[in-house]
């Protein structure tokens, strides 16, 4: 009998020391805002690409010039090296030459897209115009931070830019789109 009462007091006291418990194996999601990292893409137009290099016109009227290739290194360039257009482009300085990892055609990336849940307009200047009138959370603005593609509130990975598509990647999968003419 004893023992009875003792094991049914051990077992009140595993469940109310379970339940205010907290759960400690749930995931904690990291939210990088802008404020803590400084966007180090650099923006200019395309000037004199050749085959592993190119240089960019800045914003402010600078010249640069970037290496592309390397014997093993290969900048992941999206979206085509067309004189005149704008690019957006992330690089590292390696013994003082400007190695592109990531080229953006923005010039490219201008334009209708559309996919089965989504048919929207990305136009100059960051605005995006959404011609679904059903969609519960159109996209209204975008930009490139870090080589990050932002449409809105959403973060993606630019995997593949074409003439006629483009693909986006975050953590909810792979989203095709076809330029729509």
């Amino acid at each position: 009998m004893k023992k009875s009462i003792i094991l049914l007091a051990l077992a009140a006291l595993t469940i109310v020391a379970c339940k205010d418990k907290k759960d400690t194996n749930r995931p904690v999601l990291a939210i990088q805002t802008e404020e803590n990292e400084a966007d180090t893409t650099a923006y200019g137009k395309c000037f004199g690409a050749a085959m592993n290099s190119l240089n960019l016109i800045t914003d402010n009227g600078d010249t640069i010039a970037y290496m592309l290739f390397t014997d093993t290194v290969r900048a992941d360039v999206q979206g085509g090296l067309f004189e005149g257009d704008k690019l957006a482009i992330l690089a590292n300085d390696v013994d003082g030459t400007l190695r592109a990892t990531k080229v953006i055609n923005l010039t490219t990336l201008l334009g209708k897209w559309t996919n089965v849940a989504r048919n929207f307009d990305i136009k100059d200047g960051g605005v995006v115009e959404s011609h679904v009138s059903a969609e519960s959370k159109p996209y209204t603005s975008w930009k490139i931070y870090n080589g990050k593609f932002i449409l809105s509130t959403d973060t993606f990975e630019i995997t593949n830019l074409g003439p006629d598509s483009l693909y986006l990647e975050n953590e909810n999968g792979i989203f095709a789109f076809k330029r729509q003419l």
